[in-house]
């Protein structure tokens, strides 16, 4: 029996594009920058400071010109970097230098299974490197690459996300203020109702005392920070509501019971402003793409796959549920509802992910296509 011997160095790759190709592995405090010359199986490391942009620049042009000196001709520059903290201005700047930049799913580039491997940024900026070739030769699945967003495309999605993170801070100050009460025996105070500070004069503990004083002190401090969360809250929504209405999309959206202004807005900016391919794609795109599990006589579905925009998932999932509510006569109500049945717990659960895919495509097909979902019901003029 031949056995493999695992060898430390990885194998030698030559660049026949006739290009040089540069990986870029950006940190807070460093940029190293990977490149490979036309013809060449070396590659060359170079480290510059992180955000000099004039730097690299520099460097760049002078591999270009040591590349062209030695091929007597002209070569371009292609550039690949991973998704990350950094976002998509650098992206933009060597496009607009005439450079061809790509922006790769970190999560989607291969890397050895060894129970220990190997990481650095130097065996990272190689893997950049060999990922990037071999998209260029037209390689299946090697990666997936990121469609970076305009300008106004990336702004437009602000209103929406900050709008999420103050819902979960109104949240989590409910909570908090909940669970200082609850320690003192007190299970009925709202803190976000109008009321909110003349109820907490009249509170008494469960043994009936009056709220101690720093505790009190504690409470209205943490209202203070609600009510600036929910007059922040008042502001975004508005925003987005006369942002949405100058949206094609988002209006038509909002034409369909049970669809508002958030979820309308939600959809456009995290998904209709692309363009499909497939349903498949489309699905993928949401992570809400079956995941199969094949192997031998090894065949089951791990669920759905959890990649993709977490924010699209995350509403698509919250309007399935809507969906029921407000759609009932429609065929993927009936659809779900034949389904499941009386059964409750996971297999609903289980349901209604399929149920929000389907979904998905069905408004992807009405926007696009104009296609109505089949039996819902449109809002009145």
């Amino acid at each position: 029996m031949s056995t493999i011997e695992p060898t430390s160095e990885p194998a030698a790759i030559r660049n026949h594009d006739g290009a040089v190709h540069a990986s870029l592995e950006l940190s807070s405090s460093k940029w190293l920058v990977t490149s490979l010359s036309p013809g060449s199986e070396k590659m060359s490391k170079h480290v510059i400071g992180a955000g000099d942009l004039s730097g690299l620049f520099c460097l760049l042009e002078r591999i270009r010109a040591r590349a062209e000196s030695q091929l007597d001709r002209s070569v371009r520059l292609v550039t690949i970097q991973e998704a990350g903290r950094d976002g998509f201005w650098l992206h933009r700047a060597l496009s607009s230098r005439g450079i061809e930049s790509h922006i790769v799913d970190a999560a989607s580039v291969a890397v050895p299974r060894r129970r220990r491997r190997a990481k650095s940024d130097g065996i990272d900026g190689e893997a950049l490197l060999r990922t990037l070739l071999g998209f260029l030769r037209g390689e299946p699945r090697v990666c997936s690459m990121v469609k970076a967003p305009g300008p106004e495309e990336e702004d437009r999605r602000r209103l929406g996300r900050e709008r999420i993170g103050l819902v979960k801070e109104r949240t989590r100050l409910s909570n908090r203020i909940r669970g200082l009460l609850a320690a003192q025996g007190i299970k009925d105070y709202a803190p976000l109702r109008g009321d909110r500070r003349s109820r907490l004069e009249r509170l008494e503990t469960g043994d009936g005392r009056a709220l101690p004083s720093h505790l009190k002190s504690e409470i209205l401090r943490a209202l203070d920070r609600i009510e600036l969360v929910l007059a922040q809250l008042k502001a975004v929504e508005a925003e987005r509501d006369e942002q949405a209405a100058t949206s094609t999309v988002a209006v038509q959206l909002c034409r369909l019971r049970g669809i508002g202004p958030e979820f309308a807005s939600g959809l456009w900016l995290e998904c209709f402003y692309r363009t499909f391919a497939s349903r498949r794609q489309l699905a993928a795109y949401g992570g809400l793409a079956p995941t199969p599990w094949q192997s031998g006589l090894i065949d089951h579905e791990q669920g759905i796959s959890g990649a993709g925009n977490p924010r699209l998932r995350r509403i698509m999932l919250e309007l399935a549920w809507l969906w029921l509510r407000h759609q009932r006569q429609s065929a993927l109500s009936r659809w779900f509802l034949e389904r499941v049945g009386k059964n409750r717990g996971r297999i609903k659960r289980i349901a209604v992910v399929a149920l929000a895919r389907k979904l998905l495509v069905a408004l992807w097909h009405y926007v696009t296509d104009g296609l109505i979902p089949d039996g819902a019901v449109m809002k009145p003029a």
